[in-house]
């Protein structure tokens, strides 16, 4: 298998990650893109890859954003399959090897995850969705499930509420944080889509793959826990904007002409109101912060 890990400063976090990656049950090789970090994590990842002929370390230089810089591992990887995880997501020795176990079972899937944990053992949010349609969207940036429920049409998208299923089962979508690809499946459908910088490309690919006819699987007795935030952490309102922007791409490459013109406007305007909630939130932070430190 190869393991693709694009990462941003993150502390020895990425370290850890990879460590973990390489105490794998299966033959790995990784490749770990490095998009200009500017903390000690490079150095610490130099040394590994020196004794470690597994490891690939790809120095970008400066961010080339996340999809950009998973193309580039993934023109270099050379196994049949193809796994993208996040730099701060902790696999199991036995995890890889589960997990291809679970695709050769379904020669249909070409893309599968596995349950993504929280640090504190709860199921991470969006390891298991529906595909996040205008309307699914309008429904959890206004809370209407909270005011209807029991209606079916005012659910949520994400699944992590639902009981966990005993045995693997098709979804419409899985995180990017942890995604395994055939490389059968990439080569027809095609690399990550680079008008994505960072967030939305997974549901990007979710959807073209299975517009293809590849069918993806969740396996809910594989999992990782997810340290979510550790590189993004110091920049939020950054990642907020980028979030925002694939949003906005995700839903006019795939729904523009489905829904009325009212409904995308909506959308939109959710969206924008939505980021300059969250870039508030996040500078009054800053704020407090600052004043906090002037203050002894």
């Amino acid at each position: 298998m190869s393991v693709a890990i694009v990462k941003f400063n993150g502390g020895q976090m990425t370290r850890t990650v990879v460590e973990s990656v390489l105490s794998s049950t299966v033959p790995v090789e990784v490749f770990v893109a490095d998009n200009g970090s500017k903390d000690d994590s490079v150095e610490s990842l130099r040394r590994l890859s020196a004794s470690e002929p597994r490891l690939r370390l790809i120095e970008n230089g400066r961010n080339l954003g996340f999809t950009r810089a998973t193309n580039i591992c993934v023109g270099q990887a050379r196994s049949e399959y193809l796994l993208l995880l996040n730099p701060d997501c902790v696999v199991k020795p036995d995890t890889l090897q589960h997990m291809l176990g679970a695709m050769a079972a379904y020669p249909n899937v070409g893309m599968a995850g596995c349950l993504i944990r929280n640090p504190d053992g709860s199921e991470q949010a969006g390891c298991r969705r529906a595909v996040p349609t205008p309307w699914r969207a309008l429904v959890r940036i206004f809370h209407l499930n909270r005011l209807f429920p029991s209606h079916p049409r005012f659910r949520t998208f994400l699944l992590n509420l639902d009981p966990l299923p005993d045995k693997p089962i098709f979804v419409e979508a899985i995180s990017g944080a942890f995604m395994l690809l055939k490389r059968q499946a990439i080569e027809q459908v095609g690399l990550l889509d680079e008008g994505y910088f960072l967030h939305c490309e997974d549901l990007d690919w979710c959807m073209r793959f299975r517009a293809a006819g590849w069918k993806i699987l969740f396996v809910p007795d594989a999992e990782v826990v997810h340290y979510k935030g550790t590189s993004s952490r110091p920049r939020p309102i950054f990642v907020e904007w980028h979030k925002h922007r694939g949003m906005l791409r995700f839903y006019r490459k795939f729904f523009r002409h489905q829904y009325p013109g009212v409904l995308m406007w909506l959308v939109v305007l959710g969206v924008w109101l939505r980021f300059g909630v969250l870039a508030g939130y996040h500078s009054l932070q800053r704020l407090g912060r600052r004043v906090r430190a002037l203050h002894g």
